[in-house]
């Protein structure tokens, strides 16, 4: 317990692969005590010899989890300086073949997940010095896509959730960060069949997150040339509408 309160502490979500799991490399390196939480160990059982990792699992979608996620963390810190929400899951909206529980699905990881996550975290946040607490969104809230209803509405939520919780943390001293990546290469987009600009590695996303949650920003869209052309979409939505509507 004494060495754990030496270094900063972490807990990452959906870290058993993709951007999760490549943000626990990247803050053990930087001698983070890092709790990592996914359903299953994944790939992170490549990295339990290292002291400063503890595997918590963890389905967010399960409320009943709370408490108990909770007194784990306790057992071995009091306080969290940083968390990020990273769990997630994309399933898309088939309108020939609708189904439409899938919508729930989606919105129970993506958005009450990430909810239950901040019910976890926020009161180790609150006993932390100058905590941060940041939640992965995606730039696909920046316009729409097709048969994106599903996970681009959890993500929408997952951004306006966190833009009014920065608001109300403030007298908390809990700087709170949306981050919106691009593409990433995931096992999550390795099941996409379309095309996908300027798609980056997990770990170049990683890093991108790492180094812009230094400044702790409100929020952090990547890569740039993603938001330009997302941009134009909002500003031209009809022309943005016909090109990526499906062919009949």
């Amino acid at each position: 317990m004494g060495d754990v309160q030496q270094k900063l502490t972490i807990w990452i979500t959906g870290a058993s692969s993709g951007i999760g799991y490549a943000l626990v490399e990247r803050y053990l390196a930087r001698d983070y005590q890092v709790f990592a939480s996914a359903r299953n160990e994944g790939k992170l059982s490549e990295l339990q010899a290292n002291p400063a990792l503890t595997f918590i699992p963890y389905d967010v979608t399960d409320a009943s989890q709370i408490d108990h996620v909770r007194a784990l963390i306790q057992q071995q810190t009091q306080h969290l300086d940083c968390v990020i929400l990273n769990a997630g899951n994309c399933e898309y909206l088939d309108l020939q073949h609708p189904d439409w529980e899938m919508m729930k699905r989606i919105m129970s990881v993506n958005y009450f997940g990430l909810v239950n996550c901040v019910a976890v975290s926020l009161p180790l946040l609150k006993k932390a010095q100058s905590a941060h607490l940041v939640g992965i969104s995606s730039q696909a809230v920046q316009a729409a896509f097709t048969q994106a209803e599903a996970y681009g509405a959890s993500k929408a939520a997952v951004r306006y959730f966190l833009s009014s919780l920065r608001v109300d943390l403030q007298p908390s001293n809990i700087d709170v960060t949306c981050v919106l990546p691009g593409f990433v290469d995931t096992p999550l987009t390795q099941k996409n069949t379309f095309s996908m600009p300027f798609l980056m590695s997990s770990e170049n996303a990683a890093a991108r997150i790492e180094s812009a949650l230094m400044k702790r920003p409100y929020e952090y869209a990547f890569p740039k040339r993603l938001s330009a052309m997302l941009w134009l979409a909002r500003c031209f939505p009809k022309r943005w509408t016909a090109m990526t509507a499906p062919k009949q």
